[in-house]
């Protein structure tokens, strides 16, 4: 079961789909589900994660998403512990979710079902 505020998912920018699948493929057993060409989701490396080969859309380092019931809630519990959101909430194939940045800078993502 997810829980709030728990790692649930991780996204690593790609430069080539077709090229990073068949690497995580033979080193280490993965397997994907495509959402169009520019994205590819894996689901057995302990953590559910994907890579993203948008230009325009891929992170520019690994991106941690964290998981919430109440996306609003988590968001709003964000923005009071002092973190910055850079994307607001957005709907996705999976849902919606949103970006903030920590105190350190790093960016992170929440996303819900609803």
């Amino acid at each position: 079961m997810r829980e709030d505020g728990k790692i649930d998912y991780v996204e690593f920018p790609a430069t080539g789909i077709p090229a990073v699948k068949a690497f995580y493929s033979a080193a280490f057993g993965w397997t994907f589900v495509d959402y169009g060409p520019d994205y590819a989701a894996f689901g057995d490396a302990a953590v559910d994660g994907g890579f993203n080969g948008d230009a325009v859309e891929a992170p520019a380092k690994p991106l941690v998403v964290l998981y919430a019931h109440d996306i609003e809630g988590m968001l709003a519990k964000v923005t009071s512990a002092g973190g910055v959101v850079v994307k607001p909430i957005f709907p996705f194939p999976g849902g919606r979710r949103f970006h903030f940045t920590d105190p350190s800078g790093n960016e992170l993502a929440v996303w819900s079902e609803r």
